[in-house]
């Protein structure tokens, strides 16, 4: 794999992610806490698999300018800029949720994942429309 590939990688994570989240969210509806956990597991490692990648491919490459001068231009800013802002403040939240999770701590995690959770599922999205928009256009 070369590092021309991260972005790809780095967008299934993304979709990854929003699946696993979802499922996640199903479940836990459904009062299936055991496999509400086990999923958001998966959702957390896939967020650290994607952060990991990403940071590594950005290192290498720096940053990417959006290469069109279109009607396209300002919508991928808007989308790109709450992306942004929102996936580097919702570290410390999602790791305060998973912490009050393991330790049974369910009301302090239940208020936190009402605003936690659909950030979260914001960025994971936008991040395979960012993907789309920069590399497959």
């Amino acid at each position: 794999m070369a590092f021309t590939d991260l972005p790809t990688l780095n967008a299934l994570l993304n979709l990854i992610c929003s699946m696993l989240l979802i499922a996640g969210f199903i479940q836990i509806k459904k009062g299936k806490r055991d496999v509400h956990k086990k999923i958001m597991i998966g959702a957390l490692i896939t967020s650290a698999l994607f952060l990991t990648s990403y940071l590594l491919y950005h290192y290498q490459v720096g940053s990417v300018p959006y290469p069109y001068r279109d009607w396209t231009r300002p919508l991928y800013f808007f989308i790109l800029i709450p992306h942004v802002i929102l996936a580097a403040l919702m570290g410390p939240f999602i790791l305060a949720a998973v912490w009050f999770a393991f330790r049974n701590d369910f009301d302090r995690h239940k208020k936190i994942v009402r605003w936690v959770w659909p950030v979260w599922i914001f960025v994971s999205v936008s991040g395979v429309a960012v993907y789309l928009m920069l590399y497959r256009l």
